[in-house]
């Protein structure tokens, strides 16, 4: 695999990390850039781990893990994205309230394995193939850290436009990603 065939993975690979840190990043109160590097951090070393991951399982569980990392990926997504939604709601229902500054480790990391699970089968892929794996997983996690990092930023900017619903709207882009994963691999296999 070339050099730019790894990097167009990489990014492609980071587009829902990006999408999730643009709704974690519009439900803070003007997250700063090191908030916005420490959740790119986050999700690019957890999508850095995954196609390890992935390509140290190799031949033996592909099927299984192909079988099942879209409907995992969706449960995580959209439990997270119904939770953030409630909050959402009930903030809009209630006296208005700050903006936490910085989600928690768990949070974050908990929507990162749910947006890397597709490097996991990736990385079950890439096993197949005579590639470098730890350049290849370095450069997806490069990536996504850029992306993730860019996403919570924007999302700064979009979260006073959308007030009080920024939070309800990131949890709809939560579950929708994990619908999107779901649908495509349904489809896929039809």
């Amino acid at each position: 695999m070339t050099f730019i065939a790894t990097l167009i993975l990489a990014f492609g690979m980071s587009m829902d990390a990006f999408a999730a840190a643009l709704g974690k990043g519009a439900t803070l109160h003007r997250p700063n850039f090191k908030e916005a590097l420490r959740t790119g951090v986050i999700f690019g070393a957890i999508e850095m781990i995954t196609p390890l991951i992935g390509w140290a399982i190799g031949l033996a569980a592909s099927r299984y893990i192909m079988a099942w990392d879209h409907w995992v990926a969706f449960g995580l997504l959209s439990v997270l994205g119904a939770r953030m939604m409630m909050e959402g709601f009930r903030q809009t229902t209630e006296e208005p309230c700050e903006a936490p500054q910085r989600h928690g480790f768990m949070v974050l990391a908990l929507t990162a394995v749910a947006t890397s699970l597709d490097a996991l089968a990736v990385g079950v892929g890439l096993a197949f193939l005579q590639v470098n794996i730890v350049l290849t997983a370095l450069t997806i996690g490069a990536a996504t850290t850029v992306m993730a990092t860019t996403g919570v930023m924007v999302g700064r900017f979009m979260g006073p436009l959308l007030g009080k619903w920024a939070e309800v709207l990131g949890g709809v882009v939560l579950i929708c990603i994990g619908s999107t994963i779901l649908i495509q691999h349904l489809a896929l296999f039809r």
